[in-house]
């Protein structure tokens, strides 16, 4: 027992050696095994939103969402590994941006656990207080340090520069999209994508009373649900940005870049509304496209504020333009209220401005050259 001990300490012992990077097919593998854990829950999502009755813990889609868990959780744990049989102690054997999805492995079981004992004990949630058991805000926390790890480990990589390929950065913006699907998935309740196209026009449109109103009463109310489109449209706008912002200081994002993170995020409301508001999912797949236009023109970074602010805005208004313009193309007209349909992409492109503000309040010099880089980490 004490040989085990001394064995263990030696094995945590931080040999002072520098650490390293993992190759880039390395982190494909891990984010094609977090497409799995994402997927995952996207169908325990789905399972909840469109099952009448989930009475126990133990169900198929439980099985394939803890099944990629399992997977993704062994290979991270396989990279460190294979460092320490290489003879690499401590820190010095885990990979530059697996530290965190590492430990975050271990707490993510020890939630599922006592999510396992909360279903049991107290019942499966079936209403909007899902997005707040303890449990479930442990798992999506740590399950956001997971999916995440190829962009923690592609963001200072020796071979990812300035301007970097799709097929270079695609690992990091598959493990940043799943992450943001996550974050959607727990603020539902404020999520735009999950409504149809009908409702949009209806909650954007006068109510229709049957008589003309009073002479001096002022204008007719707005239709129920109006208020909650509106703050869905902020909440999911700000969701949506934020991480797009976040990479576009670090990277010239390369063609096609915010099409797929817009797709990827686009799949959690489509699996919990069973893909019924189609249109309105592909219209944020077409402003992903929009915005991967914009890039292109625009060349925003972190050394390029005003180039970044016009970004924030025009991304952010053209997204909500395209949002009304197709809900109101396949559900039934324009709204009758043109102060709710004309302003809200402007109020959206504000705020979409506010964020470019906030994300880069100066322009920054151009990254360091890192030690050994080669020379696309060059440019």
């Amino acid at each position: 027992m004490a040989a085990a001990a001394i064995g263990i300490r030696r094995l945590i012992a931080d040999a002072g050696q520098p650490r390293g990077w993992v190759t880039p097919r390395t982190d494909l593998v891990t984010a094609l095994l977090g497409i799995w854990f994402g997927v995952g829950l996207m169908i325990d999502a789905w399972a909840h939103g469109n099952l009448a009755k989930l009475e126990t813990f133990f169900t198929p889609w439980h099985a394939v969402f803890y099944s990629g868990f399992v997977v993704v959780s062994g290979w991270i744990s396989r990279q460190v590994w294979r460092n320490v049989r290489a003879g690499r102690q401590g820190l010095a054997a885990v990979p530059i941006g697996y530290l965190a999805g590492l430990v975050a492995i271990p707490a993510f079981a020890a939630f599922g656990f006592a999510d396992m004992t909360w279903h049991t004990v107290l019942g499966i949630e079936t209403t909007i207080d899902i997005f707040f058991s303890p449990s479930h805000l442990g798992l999506v926390v740590t399950m956001m340090l997971i999916i995440s790890t190829p962009l923690r480990s592609a963001w200072n990589a020796p071979d990812v520069g300035a301007r970097p390929s799709l097929g270079r950065l695609l690992p990091a913006l598959l493990g940043l999209a799943f992450a943001t699907t996550l974050v959607s998935l727990f603020l539902t309740y404020g999520d735009a994508l999950h409504y149809r196209p009908q409702a949009i026009v209806q909650a954007f449109s006068m109510a229709q009373n049957s008589g003309a109103p009073p002479r001096g009463a002022g204008p007719v109310a707005v239709g129920p649900g109006a208020e909650r489109v509106a703050v869905a449209m902020v909440v999911t706008n700000v969701v949506m940005l934020a991480p797009v912002l976040f990479l576009v200081r670090r990277w010239l994002l390369p063609f096609g870049s915010v099409t797929v993170m817009y797709a990827v995020i686009a799949l959690m409301p489509g699996a919990q509304t069973g893909f019924r508001n189609l249109p309105i999912l592909l219209s944020f797949v077409l402003a992903g496209f929009v915005s991967d236009l914009l890039i292109r023109r625009l060349r925003p970074s972190g050394e390029r504020r005003a180039a970044y602010w016009a970004f924030a805005g025009l991304s952010a208004f053209a997204t909500w333009s395209l949002y009304i313009g197709v809900a109101s193309a396949t559900g039934g007209g324009l709204p009758a209220v043109p102060e709710l349909w004309t302003g809200a992409p402007i109020v959206a492109g504000l705020i979409g401005l506010a964020l470019g503000a906030l994300f880069l309040p100066n322009a920054t010099p151009a990254h360091p050259v890192l030690p050994g880089a080669t020379a696309t980490g060059r440019e």
